[in-house]
């Protein structure tokens, strides 16, 4: 059982064995058949949950060692969505230089980084992620959390205009889809033993400001975000409608691409306090080691339920010290009460296989200053 006060989670992703992430390449790419994947699979979820345990996480995850990214993995699960490249995308959207430049500028592989794409009526053909939990609750007794993509995140990703319009017309055709989706595998993790499922939407600060590089000075050009936003705001509310499971959580991040500070999202979470107060969920899992991210504790004081505050940076090298940590929560905690804060990273530390943000060493390091803030916390 996790400890009342500021427990300790991660957001989702560990960085994978080399040996591992070569042969999910190979796999990629037709030379490798999956059940050679399984064994490397298993002994990476089995070190990643070792790892947080020795840092002394309290609730664990599976790191995602199963997943090629943070949501291309649906296609192996979902009927009627393939994989393409991101070059591929290029070829269905409606201004490819415009989104070219975009890409370009996030430095991402577009001949190799893959999307999911529906190319008719989705439906499961088997479970999300309830296999990675049944694994995880074998091999520990520790609270554990399982991340998914967002209903959001899911429809922006899924439907590609050039690809999917013949089944859904539009996305909020398939958005429906998506919603049931997400209600049936919530329904199977919480009969599974699940302790908090976190619903990852990524894309949301970045309909409060523009591109990488981009601040609150600088805000979004894009065509109807507060209409995004809203819908984004809807389809998390249907998926949590008469939701009596475990913790159900929201994870927003400001960018999980880059080593590079410079190129991710800047700017305070004020514009997207009016979208985050209406959302029905237990808790809002938000970035604030970075100062990119603004005040913490005046956002916090606006929060209707708990805070996964992150307290630590996934992609730097520098490891934060337990001291600065508890310097950190202290002004959250007054305005927040202790009860309603848990502790994680800002980001995972491993969004796409091949791109880890850190090594190994580096986040159990990270994760040890986190529980070692959270035992001063408990004491002060």
């Amino acid at each position: 059982m996790a400890p009342s006060l500021y427990p300790v989670t991660v957001v989702g992703s560990w960085p994978r064995p080399p040996a591992l992430v070569r042969a999910m390449r190979e796999h990629a790419q037709g030379r490798l058949a999956a059940a050679s994947l399984v064994p490397l699979m298993d002994d990476a979820v089995r070190a990643a949950l070792a790892a947080q345990i020795a840092a002394g996480v309290d609730i664990v995850s599976d790191g995602e060692q199963r997943r090629d990214n943070f949501v291309a993995f649906v296609a192996e699960k979902l009927k009627n969505v393939r994989k393409i490249t991101v070059a591929e995308l290029l070829e269905h959207v409606p201004d490819p230089s415009d989104f070219a430049e975009i890409l370009g500028a996030l430095e991402l592989p577009t001949h190799t980084m893959v999307t999911p794409a529906a190319v008719g009526p989705i439906a499961r053909n088997s479970p999300l992620a309830l296999d990675e939990v049944r694994f995880v609750r074998a091999h520990t007794d520790r609270p554990v959390k399982v991340a998914l993509p967002g209903p959001y995140l899911l429809t922006r990703s899924l439907w590609v205009e050039g690809l999917s319009r013949a089944a859904y017309p539009r996305r909020e055709d398939l958005a429906a889809d998506v919603v049931a989706v997400l209600r049936e595998e919530l329904d199977e993790l919480g009969r599974a033993g699940v302790d908090f499922v976190q619903l990852d939407e990524p894309i949301l600060i970045e309909l409060a400001f523009s591109r990488p590089g981009a601040s609150a000075e600088r805000p979004a050009s894009r065509r109807d975000a507060q209409g995004e936003l809203s819908l984004a705001v809807d389809l998390i509310n249907e998926v949590a409608r008469g939701y009596a499971g475990p913790r159900l959580g929201v994870h927003v991040c400001r960018g999980n691409w880059s080593t590079q500070e410079e190129w991710l999202l800047s700017g305070s979470y004020e514009p997207l306090l009016p979208y985050l107060e209406r959302m029905r969920v237990h808790q809002l899992v938000l970035e604030f080691s970075t100062p990119r991210a603004g005040e913490a504790a005046a956002i916090a004081a606006r929060l209707p339920g708990e805070l996964g505050l992150g307290v630590v940076n996934p992609r730097t090298v520098e490891v934060e010290s337990a001291r600065v940590i508890f310097e950190h929560v202290q002004p959250v905690a007054r305005v927040l009460g202790p009860e309603r804060i848990f502790l994680n990273p800002d980001c995972g530390f491993c969004t796409y296989a091949s791109r880890p943000m850190a090594s190994p060493e580096q986040a159990v390091a990270k994760l040890r200053a986190i529980a070692e803030a959270a035992r001063m916390l408990r004491g002060a």
